[in-house]
């Protein structure tokens, strides 16, 4: 065999030199690829499958402390703290490397958060960072579910858990894979997210995430913790923009047709959280997929109460002059219609509400003033009058749909009867008294609806009228209540039932006249003079103080008239 050449051997030491390289490369990378899978967490929660290969050493004094806790227990066990010693030798479990022991203290804890029903002293946190921290998957699930369970029992401060560090461990259980851990450290946050500062702590430690990954969980107890967590995060408006930054609006989106009706809940009532700040509805109804606003107006038809309310308080912060043509255009009244016959208060007051919303807008009007609608506000109205909410809405409604081309509908309705009728009740607010003589007021403006007023009067009506306009503490009410008196004064029946209060009537014109609104001034005049026009009244004026004050009311006048003179005459010169 010949020998090679000099050109050859040196492409061969090159080759060998380049295979050399590359091997130390590969070697490298091997080499960092194994570092980095041994740093993940997903080994770190399973490494009780490599400490299966060999068995644990129990050191002397753990093997003294697991006897003296158990003689412990064995002797006076009672479902309160541990005194001093006990919890040294429970915290000395928890903190060992061998998982019977932690197994041990995990299970003292499950045990005591089932049966205590005291609040849980401080030192007795410190053991739980070992426990969650395990690598024992048995540990885990005991101690994450222990915690959940002194949470709800309202027995550890939320709060102070995350003062002492527990938060770190608790979200990175999120990234379990058992999800029976997944469950327990998503209920964990969940409720720890109902404080405040927590929502902000659970934010700034990347907790939002693996909370949205868990959200499309195929096990129904994760998904619900998991959005149940994302639920009282959402009251933060910093977390909102945080989770909204993180794609959180789709998959709220999705999963309200989520056939877990819990999950459905959650979910709305994220979004409604999140539709409260103007600033995330471009995001949520972006042009061209109106996906959730098809939605949300679908789940009206939801046969879960709280569900078809959440729809209804989402659809309400959505409602902006831009989104409501296009909700009414979705068929949306036939929805609120029945929804405000619905057995549940809830219900009836978030459907309500919408209905306000949409009525705002003068586009809606002559839509919204159906027939059919105005029918269930005026049945509405009859059975639910002691309800300030629904009151105060449906007045306010009425009111708005008065302005319609389709006002006659309204006189001729139940309604102008629910209004009156409303007044009577012991039980009415001052807020729902002020919308309700305010929407009479404007009916009252209108001959059609004077003439049902009149004929839904009687004594204790006119009596409630004069008795709001002399209530000048009321001050909105007080000049309502006057305003529809004075509308409704040309009627002969009406003038027989005032003629029985015409002290009371007196009483009221005079506090008007001296008052300092002009408006007052004004309305307590014009009620006088079309009172004066009757004998009974004209007799009683002339015997009272009015004239007087009437005369003051004119001197007033005059000079205000001669300072606008004279105010005018600067200008033009």
């Amino acid at each position: 065999m010949g020998q090679l050449c000099g050109r050859c051997m040196q492409l061969l030491r090159d080759f060998v030199a380049f295979v050399q390289r590359m091997s130390s490369d590969l070697v490298h990378s091997i080499k960092e690829c194994l570092t980095l899978i041994s740093e993940c967490s997903c080994l770190k929660q399973n490494n009780s499958k490599a400490r299966q290969l060999y068995k644990p050493i129990l050191q002397p004094h753990e093997r003294v402390t697991a006897q003296e806790f158990l003689q412990h227990i064995e002797t006076g066990f009672e479902m309160s703290p541990l005194g001093k010693d006990p919890l040294e030798a429970l915290r000395t479990l928890a903190f060992s490397e061998n998982p019977g022991l932690q197994q041990s203290a995990a299970l003292y804890y499950l045990h005591m958060s089932q049966q205590m029903n005291i609040p849980l002293p401080v030192e007795h946190l410190e053991p739980f960072y070992a426990l969650l921290r395990s690598a024992d998957l048995e540990v885990q699930q005991m101690s994450s579910l222990s915690l959940v369970n002194f949470l709800l029992e309202g027995n550890i401060d939320r709060e102070l858990v995350v003062q002492m560090g527990l938060l770190e461990p608790i979200l990175d259980l999120l990234e379990s894979e058992d999800p029976t851990v997944q469950c327990n450290s998503c209920a964990c946050t969940m409720t720890l997210a109902v404080s405040e500062s927590n929502r902000e702590a659970i934010g700034a430690a990347q907790g939002v995430t693996p909370l949205l990954s868990l959200a499309n969980s195929y096990d129904p107890r994760v998904q619900q913790n998991a959005v149940g967590a994302i639920l009282n995060l959402t009251r933060s408006e910093k977390i909102q923009q945080v989770l909204c930054k993180e794609g959180a609006l789709p998959v709220l989106a999705l999963l309200l047709e989520s056939p877990d009706l819990e999950v459905q809940y959650y979910s709305c009532a994220a979004l409604s959280n999140v539709a409260a700040n103007a600033q995330h509805h471009e995001a949520m109804l972006r042009p061209g997929n109106r996906f959730l606003l098809r939605t949300l107006i679908s789940l009206l038809s939801s046969s879960v109460d709280k569900v078809s309310s959440q729809a209804c308080v989402c659809l309400r912060n959505l409602a902006t002059s831009d989104i409501q043509a296009e909700m009414v255009a979705e068929d949306v009244l036939p929805k609120l219609r029945s929804l405000l016959a619905s057995g549940s208060e809830d219900v009836r007051r978030a459907s309500i509400a919408l209905l306000w919303i949409l009525s705002q807008h003068p586009h809606n009007q002559d839509t919204l003033a159906c027939a059919e609608l105005i029918q269930s506000l005026g049945t509405l109205l009859s059975a639910h009058r002691t309800d300030p909410v629904i009151v105060g809405h449906t007045a306010c409604i009425i009111k708005n749909l008065s302005l319609s081309k389709n006002r006659q509908r309204i006189i001729e309705s139940p309604c102008v009867e629910g209004l009156l009728q409303t007044m009577l009740s012991a039980d009415i607010q001052e807020d729902s008294l002020h919308y309700v003589t305010a929407c009479l007021a404007e009916l009252a403006k209108q001959e059609g609806a004077t003439l049902r007023m009149v004929q839904w009067m009687d004594e204790p009506l006119t009596k409630c009228l004069v008795r709001l306009a002399g209530q000048l503490e009321h001050t909105e009410a007080s000049f309502q209540a006057a305003s529809i008196i004075q509308h409704l004064i040309g009627h002969e029946k009406m003038m027989v039932l005032l003629k029985r209060h015409i002290r009371e009537i007196q009483a009221y014109l005079k506090n008007f006249l001296a008052h300092q609104e002009i408006r007052f001034q004004q309305l307590g005049i014009s009620t006088f003079c079309r009172l004066r026009e009757d004998p009974e009244f004209s007799s009683a004026f002339r015997k009272s103080q009015i004239a007087k004050l009437l005369e003051q009311v004119r001197q007033q006048t005059e000079e205000t008239q001669e300072l606008l003179r004279a105010a005018i005459c600067h200008e033009d010169s």
